[in-house]
């Protein structure tokens, strides 16, 4: 009987994270909270508003030229496109808030208006969000825009996290710049 019980609850646990997923409040709280009091800060909005004016007439060409590339550097040495981005002003910032985060926070990615990496805290899988949920369900959707993806469990910190995503206005022009993605320790709020 102890033994049945003991192999049950690790599916008891799960049952919870997967119910949790639907409907993550901590996390959305811990975003609205937290993260909004830095995500429109001029560091943030400065650089995005920077790079949208440097990708502005790119082509759909060039977009899956810079995301091949992206992808083909990720684990090698030579890295050109992603160690521009990771070594720029705003991807220090998002690793300190990440630092400062106590845990809760896993990784932090800035997107400009088309959907390409402004800055990282953590290397992404590709360089080319503008074809996912996280940047078409807030972009596209206009100011205060959030968009909270399910828990699910991550094989690279081998921990369940989610993902809530923004947009990012301009204060001064009241414009949707760009968007943001936060992923969260789910297990740092239950």
């Amino acid at each position: 009987m102890l033994r049945t019980l003991f192999l049950c609850t690790p599916f008891v646990a799960l049952a919870g994270l997967a119910q949790a997923a639907d409907t993550p409040p901590a996390m959305k709280a811990f975003v609205e909270s937290d993260v909004m009091s830095w995500a429109n800060d001029p560091v943030v909005i400065d650089a995005v508003t920077a790079q949208n004016a440097d990708t502005a007439g790119v082509s759909e060409a060039q977009i899956l030229e810079w995301d091949t590339a992206w992808r083909a550097q990720v684990g090698q040495a030579e890295q050109p496109l992603i160690s521009d981005v990771m070594g720029r002003e705003l991807s220090a910032y998002l690793k300190e808030k990440v630092a400062a985060s106590g845990g809760r926070i896993t990784e932090v990615f800035v997107m400009d208006a088309l959907g390409l990496n402004v800055a990282a805290s953590n290397v992404t899988s590709d360089y080319w969000q503008g074809d996912e949920d996280k940047y078409t369900k807030t972009y596209s959707m206009g100011s205060g825009a959030v968009f909270v993806d399910e828990v699910e469990f991550d094989e690279s910190s081998q921990a369940y996290q989610g993902q809530i995503s923004i947009s990012l206005t301009d204060p001064a022009s009241g414009q949707v710049v760009g968007a943001m993605t936060i992923g969260l320790n789910a297990e740092a709020f239950f």
